[in-house]
């Protein structure tokens, strides 16, 4: 891999160009990552974040943290760690190529990433995901399609793609082909964007977990979406590697979560402040005590404040102020590791994140450990997890059943054919456009791919209200 160059990695090259009558002039000042901004905000698929589950689902408290708001706070930190990282490559001289209005760019862009990295989730947060892998894991061999099993009809990446089924994926599909803005293009995003939320470059034929590659670990575009990707990344010139400011997108993404998943799991009572002590104390090795920004000791230097101002919840305000000065610590790591690790990044070459080797390594996977199990593995959430397995099951169970042959010679059946009612005609009216002159199993493939892009595009909201219909509970 040759060394990637800004000039081409900021591409603001899109699928759909619109050509400009001759001699025109826009009045349009906004450059074209502005543009893109504008395009997610007005989106009514972004919207739907203020509904879908970051951690706890259905939760009715308006403190407790939704996609929608942790969207923002990625967006949020991305932009933060890009100025910061920007401005070091051109305090440093990093790169002589390097200018002041790509530094405006690249916060453009990562601004607009946060907003859509988790876009493609499906409700019920990652479990969704969990739960429509282990589905066709389960169902792929089992059902057939013309007497034969559908997995041995599709080809080895169509059904890796269900097999593996993966909400970053998703995002990738949603923004460039489901949400119909103008025309078949989606959102029409600009390639730079498109290829910062492309944070594993191999499709599902490629995922190799165990090779140390950190962009194999799983997949990040359907065999649906290979001709754009090779479009995206050459255009770039990303072709089999990850784009440099995926690194920074993933870093503000684990930052949010490792930290802010913490603080809900207090609020909701799942960790107590004396529980998040002894788990600092237990995961930390005692060498880091002595560091000014030891996680325990932060935490209760906060506590002392908070009884010095004899603040009526000191533990809250310990805990939330402990959140706030960590997050601004794995910022200033994740801008070192970036500007350290400058080059490899840039020739393709950095198979790490970017705490990766700094002292803030420990403290992020403390962290992690501890908010995946006082967060997404406590009781409330088995309990609700069951409930949404459930939910996605019968949905999966029918309406791959009912597409399973349509828009074939076969005819459905009373009850297929109002499944098939129930579905967005937006959602049909894709499938028809991409399924042009395919054969018969990228048909059946592209049907396969409705049903999970209708049940990814619910809300939480909304796919327990049609559950409860569908089953006949009032």
């Amino acid at each position: 891999m040759s060394t990637m160059h800004w000039n081409t990695l900021l591409s603001a090259r899109r699928k759909g160009e619109y050509q400009k009558k001759p001699g025109s002039r826009s009045s349009d000042l906004r450059t074209e990552f502005e543009k893109d901004y504008h395009r997610i905000i007005g989106s009514a698929s972004f919207r739907r974040l203020q509904d879908k589950t970051q951690v706890f689902p259905l939760d009715k408290s308006d403190f407790i943290r939704t996609r929608l708001t942790h969207s923002l706070e990625v967006s949020s930190l991305a932009k933060s760690l890009g100025q910061n990282i920007a401005e070091s490559i051109l305090q440093n001289r990093l790169d002589p190529e390097f200018t002041e209005q790509m530094k405006g760019n690249i916060c453009d862009i990562l601004l607009c990433a946060g907003l859509i990295h988790d876009i493609g989730n499906p409700p019920f947060g990652h479990f969704g995901e969990e739960a429509i892998r282990d589905w066709f894991q389960k169902k792929l061999p089992l059902l057939e399609y013309r007497g034969k099993k559908l997995n041995e009809v599709l080809t080895p990446q169509m059904t890796g793609d269900f097999l593996h089924f993966e909400g970053n994926a998703q995002a990738l599909r949603l923004v460039s082909k489901l949400h119909l803005l103008v025309n078949e293009n989606g959102m029409n995003l600009t390639f730079a964007l498109l290829d910062t939320i492309i944070k594993y470059p191999v499709p599902s034929t490629g995922i190799a977990p165990q090779s140390g590659r950190i962009g194999a670990k799983k997949m990040g575009y359907f065999y649906a979406e290979r001709e754009l990707y090779r479009m995206v990344a050459e255009s770039c010139g990303t072709v089999g590697v990850r784009h440099p400011l995926v690194y920074i997108l993933e870093a503000a993404d684990d930052i949010a979560y490792r930290t802010a998943d913490i603080e809900d799991a207090f609020k909701k009572g799942c960790i107590s402040f004396n529980d998040l002590k002894a788990e600092l104390h237990r995961y930390l090795d005692p060498c880091y005590r002595e560091r000014e920004n030891y996680p325990l000791a932060v935490l209760e230097h906060q506590y002392q404040k908070a009884l010095d101002r004899r603040d009526k919840e000191p533990e809250r305000y310990a805990v939330s102020n402990f959140i706030i000065r960590m997050q601004g610590y794995l910022i200033y790591c994740a801008t070192s590791g970036f500007t350290a690790h400058y080059r490899e990044i840039m020739d393709g070459r950095y198979e790490h994140d970017l705490f990766w080797g700094s002292p803030a390594a420990a403290i992020a996977d403390a962290l992690g450990r501890i908010a995946y199990r006082y967060a997404f593995i406590s009781r409330p959430i088995l309990k609700l997890e069951v409930a949404a397995n459930r939910i996605l099951t019968c949905f999966l169970d029918e309406f791959v059943n009912a597409f399973l042959y349509y828009d074939t010679d076969v005819p459905l059946g009373m009850m297929e054919e109002k499944m098939v009612n129930l579905v967005s005609d937006n959602y049909k009216q894709i499938y028809h456009y991409y399924s042009r002159n395919k054969s018969e199993t990228e048909k059946l493939y592209l049907r396969l791919l409705l049903v999970t892009d209708y049940v990814s595009g619910m809300t939480d909201s909304f796919a327990k209200g049609l559950y409860q219909q569908l089953k006949g509970i009032d």
